[in-house]
């Protein structure tokens, strides 16, 4: 039978040419979990969240997941940590509070909101749905950055505070919905982890219905979603690991293959198969390692981030149109068809609950 399910994404045209009035002066106190210190551990403590403006919703947060980039903006291992800090990207909650004329959500709600809380909305990158890669002055990341634009309530040029706290309060484009029956205690990480690897096979023509073969390296938190969101689009995945023992969780995730990267005859045994290969690996490594495996006009798309220089060969490049590419988490149109898709297969991120005095 088609589907013929329909999801509407926020995404007027207009949005940019809508009046963002005055933030008011008062503030929310809530209570958070993060550093006040470098060094230090994580501790209770008060911020102030903006009272919410025509446009804006405040989320009573419920959980929030815990990402390696939590992990290393918290100790300064990525530089330019503003202390005190209050890391998570990946939000959960129910709607508390809506501004007078807010229409994507209402109180009750249950919402997601992401690494994204601020935006131009006026660009071209913007008005794709691409606000990751606003032009004007960049994006706002929900924590460690400060407020950029109009976009965000409160009036007071401050740091934003992520989602280890009590609420969060940010403009109605930057909310999602939950899909019904989706375990918010599961479904965090899909606002990060999910979209991440969702995107770029959205951008590269993945989503599209034409069958291809996606390979992933790397099996971890990223990895695993890959497998599922790329085998939930019916494609053949290849999964990629320099460690054998990942093969049965792997496959177990759905992929078709298994690559031990470090062996030349399991290498060749899946040579010029990969249309798409998404590389979520973060520590030192050569690209040029794995261009055997893509297919001619093939694509590697860099996800994991590192700061150590790769070293390409040309020629084989040319003779096959090759590309090496990157990308970076996901617009909010990209990361409600992530959630969507996710809801429609049953998509979920493997995830242990923690309570927040185990956070450190």
């Amino acid at each position: 039978m088609e589907d013929k399910t329909e999801f509407k994404f926020y995404n007027e045209d207009n949005w940019a040419d809508k009046p963002i009035p005055a933030t008011l002066d008062s503030e929310y106190e809530t209570k958070a979990w993060g550093f006040k210190k470098p060094g230090e551990k994580f501790a209770p403590i008060t911020i102030a969240r903006g009272k919410p403006g025509d446009y804006d919703v405040k989320v009573d947060m419920r959980y929030c997941g815990i990402c390696f980039t939590d992990v290393c903006v918290a100790s300064n291992q990525l530089g330019g940590t503003m202390y005190p800090v209050v890391p998570g990207h990946e939000l959960m909650g129910v709607v508390e509070e809506v501004g007078s004329k807010v229409t994507k959500v209402k109180v009750g709600d249950n919402v997601g909101i992401g690494c994204l809380c601020d935006a131009c909305m006026k660009c071209n990158s913007c008005k794709r749905g691409d606000e990751q890669y606003c032009e004007v002055g960049g994006w706002g990341h929900i924590y460690n950055s400060n407020k950029i634009y109009d976009t965000m309530p409160g009036n007071k040029d401050v740091q934003t505070f992520g989602g280890y706290s009590g609420s969060h309060c940010v403009n109605e484009h930057f909310i999602m919905k939950v899909p019904e029956g989706m375990p918010m205690e599961k479904a965090a990480p899909i606002l990060c982890a999910g979209v991440t690897m969702y995107d770029p096979l959205r951008h590269w023509g993945a989503t599209k219905g034409n069958k291809m073969c996606i390979g992933i390296i790397g099996i971890g938190g990223l990895g695993t979603m890959g497998i599922k969101i790329a085998k939930a689009l019916g494609h053949r995945v290849v999964a990629i690991s320099t460690s054998a023992s990942k093969e049965a969780m792997a496959k177990e995730k759905g992929a078709d293959a298994f690559v031990v990267s470090t062996d030349e005859a399991s290498m060749a045994k899946e040579a010029k198969t990969c249309d798409i290969i998404l590389n979520s690996v973060s520590f030192p490594h050569q690209v040029q390692h794995y261009m055997s495996l893509l297919n001619n006009s093939g694509t590697i798309v860099q996800i994991g981030i590192f700061t150590d220089e790769h070293k390409l060969n040309q020629a084989p490049m040319i003779f096959g149109r090759h590309s090496v590419a990157a990308s970076l988490i996901g617009g909010i149109e990209s990361t409600e068809e992530c959630l969507a898709l996710c809801a429609k297969h049953n998509i979920l991120p493997d995830t242990v609950t923690v309570t927040a005095n185990q956070l450190d």
